[in-house]
């Protein structure tokens, strides 16, 4: 987590990629939320209740090869042990790339 002044606050997030063949890419990356939901899920992230965490957001990282820079995004805990996951959109193309699978060639291609 992070508040950088005058530009907004910041939750680390899991995107997973499911991959055809049965493989996965997860991204790591940036959500930006409301400056004051910050504290909340600060307060809560050593917790118990951090299992129940829910938050929408707009992702902060260019994702290739798509882009997708400041789609909106939900984010939950699936596992207590780590941050939390992009779960869905309403953005049409992240919806898709969060539930269906993608050509692993188009994908691996521009991973550094």
């Amino acid at each position: 987590m992070m508040q950088i002044p005058s530009i907004g606050a910041f939750v680390r997030a899991l995107l997973p990629i499911r991959l055809n063949g049965g493989h996965t890419v997860t991204y790591g990356v940036w959500v930006g939320i409301p400056p004051g939901e910050l504290q909340r899920v600060f307060g809560i992230w050593w917790d118990p209740e951090y299992q129940d965490l829910r938050m929408d957001g707009l992702l902060a990282n260019s994702i290739p090869p798509w882009g997708l820079l400041a789609a909106p995004v939900n984010l939950l805990v699936r596992d207590p042990q780590h941050t939390p996951y992009c779960s869905s959109s309403s953005d049409p193309q992240l919806s898709r790339i969060l539930h269906e699978e993608s050509p692993h060639e188009d994908i691996l291609e521009v991973l550094p």
